[in-house]
């Protein structure tokens, strides 16, 4: 069935798939490093009291030291972390192929210092600096404004695009 025999796949061909455990190659650092600065969405999971999980779509920006999310005080992810900094950011490819993605561990920091300039400079990345202007001083006078610092302390990912069994290419 497959040229190369690679463990989980000779345990799907023997039909044990208990033993099937199978995770795709990840990004390099350089391709982790160039998907993140691109990506437009990551997902921020914070932890509800009730101990389920909180996830929404965030828009971001990533340096190696840490990823920067931007969003409300009245929002629920703001009320978890104020309980709880622990989180995990996804950001993947959104449904396109190969599909790929990277996962992030960290604690996260809330920063309502100089938030204006510094979310127009993130927004850049979405919209032209004019608009992003507008966008963030419209929010600016209806809610207040947060900043969210994460430092990674684990960051994991994969490519589908390096798929050793070609099925998913």
């Amino acid at each position: 069935m497959f040229k190369k025999k690679i463990p989980c796949l000779s345990a799907l061909e023997e039909g044990n798939f208990l033993d099937l455990v199978f995770q795709m190659p990840p990004l390099t650092e350089s391709e982790r490093d160039s998907f993140l600065q691109k990506a437009p969405v990551a997902t921020l999971c914070t932890h509800n009291s009730n101990g389920t999980i909180h996830a929404a779509p965030v828009w971001f920006k990533y340096d190696k030291d840490e990823i920067l999310l931007a969003t409300q005080d009245d929002t629920r992810r703001i009320k978890n972390i104020k309980k709880n900094p622990d989180v995990t950011i996804t950001v993947d490819s959104g449904g396109q192929t190969p599909y790929k993605g990277v996962v992030i561990y960290g604690k996260a920091r809330l920063d309502y210092d100089n938030v204006i300039p510094r979310r127009v400079a993130m927004y850049e990345k979405y919209m032209p600096k004019s608009n992003a202007e507008k966008l963030v001083k419209g929010l600016a006078a209806l809610q207040t404004l947060v900043l969210i610092h994460v430092k990674p302390s684990k960051m994991t990912s994969f490519d589908y695009g390096k798929d050793p069994t070609g099925l998913f290419k």
